[in-house]
């Protein structure tokens, strides 16, 4: 008999990088690598697909908004290049990299407890 799991939020699994079955294993083999399955309850990640989700999320949310605080920067004070380096270039790297993991495994998770995947034609006959 195949055991029981509890449906657990995406959000709460997926920003932690959590197994979205279990909540025990872990989600990821690298930095935003996924693991091929889960070492705890063995669910398959195949099933995953966030395509580029985190990278849009990330980019309209974040880099935007650091470039225009890079822009600004630039037209209200005219720096030198150096001052550019040691403000707009770590907030940038800072608001861009660290949320793509996050961002990842919750798309991951939402994809297991939504039980999304590709969209398949209805061949069967209309009555």
């Amino acid at each position: 008999m195949a055991r029981q799991y509890p449906p657990l939020a995406p959000l709460s699994v997926g920003i932690r990088g959590l197994c979205p079955r279990c909540g025990q294993g872990h989600l990821f083999q690298g930095f935003l690598k996924l693991a091929p399955r889960c070492e705890v309850c063995g669910l398959d990640y195949g099933f995953a697909d966030p395509a580029d989700g985190p990278a849009f999320f990330v980019i309209c949310f974040a880099c935007i908004p650091s470039a225009f605080l890079a822009v600004w920067i630039e037209i209200a004070f005219q720096p030198p290049y150096w001052v550019h380096l040691v403000t707009s270039l770590p907030f940038m790297l800072l608001t861009c990299i660290p949320p793509l993991r996050p961002l990842k495994g919750w798309l991951v998770a939402s994809q297991y407890f939504y039980k999304a995947g590709e969209g398949r034609l209805d061949t069967r006959p209309r009555v």
